[in-house]
């Protein structure tokens, strides 16, 4: 397979055009039409749907099921082209080069904040990035190799990805201090399943347990109500917009000033207190090698 035909490909797809394509390599719109057309002669495959069988003509670019799966390949190799520059320019360098970590909401917002402050003050010459998404979005940018790292709250099972248990964070089911439910230490199943559900988007590691109480208990929420934060989902609860199930770093500031309370729960097994917690992920590429900087993170981690 050419490399250098395949990038063209990529970029035609990227850039959504022959046109485009042709700009961002800096060469004719004829040279990148031959390009494509041979490495499809080459892969005796169809790549591009074209129309009237012109491909000057195609707008946007429509991919055959071949198209689409050569597209994926090259993306990953020319992903790893970038890691390979990335990592000999940081090791040249030594003190520079990038970090790019992503997290999941609650992580980023509340466990990695005094882990990120002392090693960007330790490394001065490294450029920093914190990439913020849900579960699924993070694992996306892992396998995209757009981050070097992720920290994730759900389940992620993908060959591409290993994934290491990084540490347990409790989770509490709050209701409003003023609500009926609020008042009540230990309501039953048949209540909590009458309440309306303050939820995570799908995607969410937040919204994966919930969604997992539901299933082992037999809970079929009246309502649920879709909120794309925890933070806002724990004032909706303190204004009494239902209930929720958060992390307890999230909801300690409503607790201690009594705008919330948390709840338990009558599940008849005895122990709620192991269902409502959540392991935390960290997720690598497998196969990737670790830049210096990302060492570097990990190493201060395992000091922590």
């Amino acid at each position: 397979m050419n490399l250098h035909l395949l990038r063209v490909f990529l970029t035609v797809v990227e850039q959504q055009g022959f046109s485009r394509a042709a700009e961002a390599l800096f060469v004719s719109q004829s040279a990148v039409s031959k390009a494509v057309r041979e490495l499809e002669h080459q892969l005796d495959l169809p790549l591009i749907e074209r129309s009237g069988g012109d491909a000057k003509a195609v707008r946007g670019v429509r991919l055959t099921e071949h198209g689409r799966a050569v597209f994926e390949h090259a993306r990953a190799i020319f992903a790893l082209e970038r890691i390979a520059i990335e990592d000999v320019r940081d090791r040249v360098e030594l003190r520079q080069g990038r970090l790019r970590i992503g997290a999941s909401t609650t992580i980023a917002g509340y466990w990695l904040p005094q882990r990120i402050g002392p090693f960007v003050r330790r490394h001065p010459g490294l450029a920093f990035e914190l990439v913020v998404g849900n579960t699924e979005e993070v694992s996306r940018a892992v396998i995209d190799c757009a981050v070097d790292l992720g920290f994730v709250e759900g389940r992620v099972e993908d060959p591409r990805i290993e994934s290491t248990l990084w540490r347990s964070e409790p989770l509490r089911l709050i209701a409003a201090s003023g609500s009926a439910l609020g008042a009540r230490r230990r309501p039953s199943l048949e209540e909590l399943a009458r309440q309306t559900w303050l939820l995570r988007e799908p995607g969410s590691g937040t919204r994966q347990v919930a969604e997992s109480l539901f299933a082992a208990h037999a809970i079929v929420p009246a309502r649920v109500i879709e909120i794309g934060s925890n933070e806002a989902i724990a004032r909706a609860v303190a204004a009494g917009a239902g209930i929720a199930l958060l992390p307890e770093t999230v909801i300690a500031d409503l607790a201690t000033m009594r705008r919330v309370r948390t709840i338990g729960f009558d599940g008849g097994d005895g122990d709620q207190d192991r269902a409502l917690n959540r392991p935390l992920y960290r997720l690598e590429l497998v196969n990737r090698p670790r830049a210096p900087a990302l060492q570097a993170f990990l190493d201060a981690d395992r000091e922590d």
